[in-house]
């Protein structure tokens, strides 16, 4: 059976279609390179506030300097993903700086890395991807809640498709694939922003949550494989097909400003390279999966020690 996306028409938006956000203030994991650079340069050149949430502070400085040159500005602040401690860290500080988010863009994550876990056990790209930003996002609704069109954004993959969730081996135990452990980060990031959106709508909230993928993007995130075999595939895969990180940044810049975006399609881009155009699609396969919905919200709790929109 074929784990391919329905698709509906491409649509007709650029970046230049952006609404004026002066006054909104945004939050961008993984803000200093790559995917979260383009996404934020595009939300300070419409005249938002970004908070860039990145490990590496100093590097987002040198990135800063730069931003500062757009109507809006950026604010860097330290966020390690596989951290808990950090992400708690982060929150706390948000909370003392600002008393309204109006966007969370959920974007860092890492890829096909080597067997690491993280404090608490957890397979190091399940960690990063999905825990911290699971753990990211309750604490910092409140500020949501006090926000202008508040969304989240959900950074995943079509990879989801593929994967399967395997709640029982997040460890990394038996045999581990790198690409599979990404794989499954990538579904649970579906599953969770699907899940997300499905507890805001019954918590009467106004945040909604989105979810959507950059396809085959040119970033450095290829070149941290461990693999040389796998980054020289990668490597000619991107220059064949991948999109630069500013045309890649479109769909998740649609879902995180258009008024027509529904958190009911998968947003990716189509077309071009240089001149993509974003096109919806439905979920499907694994990511229709209810039970694992909920089996995932339950485990992430536990994991994190973060509770929030219980049914």
């Amino acid at each position: 059976m074929s784990t391919r996306s329905p698709q509906f028409p491409a649509l007709s938006w650029s970046t230049d279609d952006m609404p004026d956000l002066a006054g909104r203030t945004a939050v961008v994991t993984g803000a200093a390179s790559g995917l979260g650079l383009a996404v934020t340069r595009s939300l300070i050149a419409h005249g938002a506030r970004v908070v860039m949430a990145v490990r590496n502070t100093a590097k987002a400085e040198q990135m800063r300097a730069e931003l500062a040159q757009g109507p809006g500005e950026a604010v860097v602040m330290e966020l390690d993903l596989l951290d808990l401690t950090s992400v708690h860290r982060f929150t706390a500080a948000v909370h003392e700086r600002f008393t309204a988010v109006d966007l969370l863009i959920e974007n860092a994550g890492i890829s096909s890395q080597s067997l690491v876990l993280s404090p608490e056990g957890v397979e190091s790209q399940f960690a990063t991807n999905h825990l911290g930003h699971f753990a990211l996002t309750g604490p910092l609704l409140d500020l949501l809640g006090n926000g202008h069109d508040p969304r989240i954004v959900v950074v995943a993959s079509a990879l989801y498709a593929r994967a399967d969730l395997d709640l029982d081996r997040l460890d990394g135990s038996g045999t581990y694939s790198p690409g599979r452990a990404y794989n499954r980060s990538k579904l649970a990031n579906v599953l969770f922003g699907r899940e997300l959106q499905r507890r805001l709508q019954a918590s009467g909230s106004t945040v909604r949550s989105f979810v959507a993928h950059p396809g085959m993007a040119k970033t450095p995130l290829h070149t941290t494989y461990p693999s040389p075999a796998l980054r020289l595939v990668t490597k000619t895969a991107a220059a064949l097909i991948g999109r630069p990180a500013e045309h890649a940044a479109v769909p998740i810049l649609y879902a995180a400003t258009s008024p027509d975006a529904s958190p009911d399609s998968f947003y990716g881009p189509t077309g071009p390279k240089l001149h993509p155009q974003v096109r919806p699609a439905a979920f499907t396969g694994p990511g229709l999966d209810r039970d694992a919905s909920r089996a995932l919200w339950a485990t992430s709790q536990q994991l994190t020690g973060v509770q929030y929109l219980d049914y």
